[in-house]
């Protein structure tokens, strides 16, 4: 591989990585958003709560998302404890390699 080419490659990683870390911010500011909402009115709807779940799941990569989806699972397992562990064994599967992380703070 010419050094141009490794040095184009490189750019496009870089390019990429920006466009996850602007995407991933956005995410958060989003479903900060939503999850402020549906705990300040109380929500107990399973699958409003399991929808935000799921999305917040596939940015639980960074740690910011993370401590809001630990924040919506806090406050689903006193509306569904059985689903809430459900959601933090479908975050070990993806995304842990400390399973006893989803639990500290």
């Amino acid at each position: 591989m010419s050094s141009e080419a490794i040095d184009t490659l490189t750019l496009n990683i870089y390019d990429l990585g920006k466009t996850m870390q602007s995407l991933t911010r956005r995410a958060e500011l989003e479903y900060s958003a939503e999850v402020d909402v549906l705990i300040q009115t109380n929500c107990r709807g399973s699958v409003r709560i399991e929808r935000l779940l799921d999305g917040i799941l596939d940015f639980c990569f960074d740690a910011d998302i993370l401590l809001l989806y630990k924040k919506l699972c806090r406050y689903y397992f006193n509306i569904d404890p059985v689903a809430t562990v459900s959601y933090i064994n479908f975050y070990r599967e993806m995304w842990d390699s400390d399973s006893s992380e989803i639990t500290d703070e």
